[in-house]
């Protein structure tokens, strides 16, 4: 089976990969053979879990113009020439009611969640190309949510919105870099027990799992799982795509007014 979903030999960069989702993931990319560099805003955080997890460090702010060119410099000091996985992840939200969402919830969290990543993209463009082949491109995964996919009762307007935007750029670029052997995809995650979700989890009578067609939140291998297919052989002739991982809240048509709230 490792010829359908080894990565040995591949160098992945995820954003936002030292909690949650993205060290999901980046535990799955070492698992599964790849060199992977992940990046945190906090150096302490970045370093530690990469010490922990088998990864390389980047620290530094991978939503901003300026300290993604700072991310990329670093990362080319390592001596890399090639970047076979980009994974676009860190993320940021806000949530207030409709009639009180402030003007300033809106700037912060696009530039993070469609700005930053278009823009880390186009950093590391020339290390995606040396490192795509015909019968093995390059891959951006770009983590987009089922928020932006159905509505929900998040209060998260500039959240859903941004992944909204997120998933119709990830098909655009599909579009044009397909050209240059780089496919771009996204994966739509549910629930699943991180920071973003605690203060769902922590509310009272809230049961989430119930809300969920098959009764469970998702575990690291469900999201980790779903990035290796991506970025293995075994995703080779995909691009374009949009991969809900969320137990079938998108999926299983739920009745509207039963709609959880999503992230």
């Amino acid at each position: 089976m490792n010829r359908f979903f080894s990565l040995a030999g591949k160098v992945a960069l995820i954003t936002g990969g030292a909690r949650g989702l993205g060290r999901m993931i980046a535990e799955g990319f070492i698992e599964a053979g790849a060199r992977v560099f992940i990046t945190s805003r906090t150096r302490e955080l970045c370093e530690a879990a990469a010490k922990e997890i088998g990864a390389i460090a980047l620290p530094g702010d991978a939503g901003s113009p300026d300290g993604i060119a700072a991310l990329g410099e670093r990362f080319r000091k390592h001596g890399e020439e090639r970047l076979h996985i980009l994974v676009n992840n860190a993320g940021r939200t806000w949530g207030a009611p409709l009639d009180d969402f402030p003007d300033r919830a809106w700037a912060s969290v696009l530039a993070v969640n469609v700005q930053a990543p278009f823009r880390l993209t186009q950093e590391v463009l020339p290390q995606l190309e040396a490192a795509a082949s015909a019968k093995d491109p390059a891959r951006i995964i770009n983590i987009g949510s089922v928020a932006g996919a159905v509505t929900n009762n998040l209060n998260a307007y500039s959240y859903i919105a941004s992944k909204a935007a997120l998933h119709q750029l990830s098909r655009q670029m599909a579009r044009d870099l397909a050209p240059r052997r780089i496919n771009v995809n996204a994966l739509l995650p549910g629930f699943f027990a991180t920071s973003m979700t605690a203060h769902l989890r922590a509310e009272p009578g809230q049961a989430l799992e119930a809300q969920i067609p098959m009764g469970r939140l998702g575990e690291p291998e469900d999201i980790a799982g779903a990035a290796i297919f991506l970025a293995g052989p075994a995703g080779a002739y995909l691009t374009g795509i949009e991969l809900p991982v969320d137990g079938g809240l998108t999926g299983c048509g739920w009745i509207a007014g039963q709609m959880p709230p999503v992230v």
